[in-house]
């Protein structure tokens, strides 16, 4: 097998991540696993509330929303006025398209294998008008860019599409897709929630509109808190009618009768962020900035080559991308009874998911090798 690259950040980080006590935890791209800095960040958020109640929003919380947004800001290399908080990816999508006009560009391009989340947006809104062409995939793995480029037309509006395949763990080439969107005149908005945290990923080079991700993953930081990147030169032009007391100024003035929307991105913002997935966030975001996202991903790499020689040398067929650079820390291992075959893995030892047809690991940068072979060695038991 391959030797696997900077052990020492597993040998560091490792001991953080109290569920390696008891298992060999493979499922990053569902639940990032909890640390002990994210658990003693709610533990502090708790203390607050119990010490200080509703003015722990003023003295503490308000600040702690700001330092998310700002640490998510650096990791994607943007400004800390081009991002906003969501309570998930669906009401985040929510309120950007609802800023969005499909009256004389009503399409939008998307793809089966996105996440349902992503398509549902526009599909439910077929009744008002938009078009969706969900573009298929010729081996289940990725779709080329020749495939928009020939769905992408003059009545497309938005393009809408994932960083990595949550079906495949393949990586996209989103700068070629953003460049080809703006071509012809439409926006692109990228899915990037399985891809931040375990990639390098800059909004700005890659030339997106709008990115969108979430803590409960790779970012180590649990469930109930989104991500939103908006383009800065778009902001302005950009009103959403999903709109909420967080997304205007002057939101303690409480005014009933009117109202004047934020001028950053936070006009996206859709009411009473979840105040304890902030504390555990930040506490996630702090340990992928101390760590270092392009050591993350060399070591997330090594790992994903190493599981992915060892599924093939146990004689299982593994779902990926042909070039080994598009390949995440996503590895979907085929399998003709995946549920059994995940339950079979838990009794082992070994927490992993399934998806229709397949075992789906992912290792972080907390994995080790011996986890990547305890866990083939027990599939393929």
């Amino acid at each position: 097998m391959p030797k696997s690259d900077l052990p020492e950040l597993a040998e560091q980080y490792r001991p953080e991540f109290p569920i390696f006590r008891s298992a060999s935890y493979l499922n990053s791209c569902s639940l990032g696993a909890l640390s002990q800095r994210s658990r003693s960040a709610l533990g502090e958020f708790a203390d607050l509330w119990d010490r200080r109640g509703a003015s722990a929003w003023y003295e503490h919380w308000l600040n702690a929303c700001e330092e998310v947004r700002a640490a998510f800001a650096r990791l994607v290399g943007a400004d800390v006025g081009e991002v906003a908080l969501a309570p998930s990816i669906s009401a985040a999508l929510s309120s950007i398209v609802s800023a969005i006009d499909f009256g004389v560009r009503p399409k939008v391009v998307t793809t089966e294998l996105d996440f349902p989340t992503l398509v549902y947006q526009f599909l439910a809104r077929g009744a008002h008008g938009v078009e969706t062409e969900v573009l298929g995939s010729p081996d289940g793995v990725s779709v080329p860019l020749e495939s928009f480029a020939g769905a992408i037309d003059e009545r497309t509006a938005l393009v809408a599409t994932s960083h990595v395949y949550f079906t495949s763990g393949a990586i996209q080439d989103v700068a070629a897709l953003a460049r080809l969107a703006h071509e012809r005149g439409a926006l692109c908005l990228i899915d990037a929630y399985q891809s931040t945290g375990q990639l390098p990923v800059d909004a700005r080079e890659l030339g997106v509109d709008f990115l969108l991700s979430g803590a409960l993953k790779w970012l180590l930081g649990g469930a109930g808190l989104a991500y939103v990147y908006v383009r800065g030169p778009l902001i302005e032009g950009l009103a959403p009618t999903a709109v909420s007391w967080f997304g205007v100024e002057n939101q303690f003035a409480f005014d009933p009768v009117g109202f004047r929307l934020r001028s950053d991105a936070r006009r996206f913002e859709l009411g009473t962020p979840a105040v304890p997935t902030v504390y555990t966030a930040r506490a996630g975001l702090q340990l992928i900035e101390e760590a270092g996202i392009a050591g993350i991903r060399r070591r997330v790499s090594s790992l994903t080559e190493d599981l992915l020689q060892r599924a093939l040398a146990a004689g299982f067929k593994v779902r990926s991308a042909a070039d080994p650079e598009r390949r995440s820390g996503i590895v979907m291992v085929e399998h003709r009874e995946p549920a059994a075959a995940v339950e079979r893995l838990q009794g082992a030892g070994v927490i992993v998911d399934h998806r229709p047809g397949a075992v789906r690991f992912s290792p972080h940068f907390y994995n080790t090798t011996d986890d990547n072979e305890k866990a083939i060695g027990v599939l393929a038991g």
